[in-house]
């Protein structure tokens, strides 16, 4: 059966993305008929009234699904559709209360003419009580636009039309359930509540399965899991960050505060590369948004110089088990972060289990980020969030199973790994060098400090 999906138009390429997981995770068979970036529209097909209800019930991007009744790219084409093609499905809705509403993208209607075009389906003959607040059945007639800031050369007509019955709708209501503004305790990076839960959608997060965010911060990620379901852990190489204030000003009292903290199986202070996680294949989801390095280098635990290592015992006690101990750190690599993340998901994924996290890159092509990739996993889908001069990407895989792993792909990657050689912060992050830099290229850079002739 063909349905219609009405997108929210943000977030435009999250939205097949998120959808596609969903049908995953619902066991659903989806098949996409048309679909379109520049349009809130898109046509699919689901088995079943109750499947398309239980993959769109989830959705942050979505607003409602729709029975299909037709499309057309004029009124009257449509009209003819509707009589050609479901006039077998009128006497269902004939008694019923009912609302017919209309649904204008890029453009408007006055009032009288949204009348007009309402009263223009009175060849469906239904004599129910008109009810506009909670009917029993509601249609809805959609209009697409072609936008024109130029008054005078606005189109008098839509584009394409569609006419349909509401299935069901989404959980965009979450969003402002979830606002940061509303939360007690954030920071400046704590990923907004749409997006953590869009990340969390396509990551598969539901009950029963056991998520990590290694980048835990103030806890984004894991809330948007907890809500779906999942028990959720978080480590963090600054313990600062999930400790707060202590009660709600901290990452625990962000789950008491939604009534989550049943969910929360606890976070601890780590970083990835020296993590106390057994290494085991027991985790269904890794979700995370790592440090890009800008606001400070980035840092993993260890010494820069062996030669100044701190020292490990003093007065005959190891120094570690100290209250006020703090670790050395040391400058770490983006690149080589990015693989320590895949490598570890290679390490503690199940079969067929996802990893997507956030990675920053240049607009520019000539400074792109290539997008990571590992033998053990397949990438899944590759979403982008287009800000001025750069873009962060949600890269989402998953986990092979060992059979259909390419070995001697594995054994040339295992080979090829080595340390980054650089030292600094700008040596061993890309992208926080061309953030400094203004993405300007190295021409540019030389034209802009060489001294004008007069």
């Amino acid at each position: 059966m063909q349905y219609l999906i009405r997108f929210t138009q943000l977030h435009e390429t999250f939205r097949l993305a998120e959808i596609k997981a969903l049908a995953v995770l619902a066991n659903v068979e989806l098949k996409i008929i048309d679909y379109s970036d520049e349009s809130p529209y898109c046509l699919v097909e689901f088995p079943s009234d109750d499947a398309a209800r239980a993959v769109v019930k989830r959705s942050i991007l979505v607003h409602n699904v729709y029975e299909h009744w037709g499309t057309a790219e004029t009124l009257d084409e449509l009209h003819a559709t509707i009589k050609r093609d479901t006039a077998h499905l009128w006497p269902l809705y004939k008694t019923p209360s009912f609302k017919i509403s209309l649904d204008c993208f890029r453009g408007s209607r006055s009032q009288k003419q949204k009348v007009a075009l309402i009263n223009s389906f009175a060849y469906l003959a239904f004599e129910g009580p008109i009810d506009l607040s909670t009917p029993d059945h509601e249609f809805t007639l959609f209009e697409e636009w072609v936008f024109d800031p130029i008054p005078e050369r606005r189109p008098s007509a839509p584009i394409k039309v569609h006419f349909g019955r509401l299935i069901g709708g989404s959980a965009r209501d979450l969003i402002n359930t979830f606002n940061l503004k509303k939360r007690d305790y954030i920071s400046t990076t704590s990923m907004d509540s749409e997006l953590a839960l869009v990340t969390a959608n396509i990551a598969l997060a539901g009950p029963g399965k056991l998520f990590l965010d290694p980048f835990v911060g103030t806890g984004s990620f894991p809330v948007a899991c907890a809500q779906f379901g999942a028990l959720v852990w978080g480590s963090d190489i600054d313990g600062r960050s999930m400790r707060g204030e202590g009660g709600k000003k901290s990452l625990l009292g962000n789950f008491q505060q939604y009534g989550l903290e049943k969910a929360l199986g606890g976070v601890f202070v780590s970083d990835l590369t020296n993590t106390p996680i057994r290494r085991a294949r027991i985790l269904d989801g890794i979700l995370c948004d790592p440090p890009y390095g800008v606001r400070e280098g980035l840092k993993v635990l260890g010494c820069k110089d062996p030669e100044k290592d701190v020292r490990s015992i003093e007065r005959g006690k190891l120094m570690y088990r100290e209250p006020g101990f703090i670790p050395p750190k040391k400058p770490y690599s983006f690149v080589a972060m990015l693989d320590d993340i895949l490598n570890f998901a290679t390490d503690m994924l199940v079969d067929n289990g996802r990893l997507s996290f956030w990675m920053p890159t240049a607009n520019d092509e000539d400074k792109e980020i290539p997008v990571p990739t590992h033998p053990c996993l397949e990438i899944v889908v590759v979403c982008t969030q287009v800000f001025n001069k750069w873009s962060r990407r949600l890269i989402t895989y998953r986990r092979l199973p060992d059979s259909d792993v390419d070995m001697a792909a594995l054994a040339l990657r295992k080979k090829q790994e080595s340390q980054a050689n650089g030292r600094s912060a700008d040596d061993l992050n890309p992208f926080r060098r061309h953030y400094f830099r203004g993405f300007k290229s190295e021409q540019e850079l030389l034209s802009s400090a060489t001294p004008g002739t007069p």
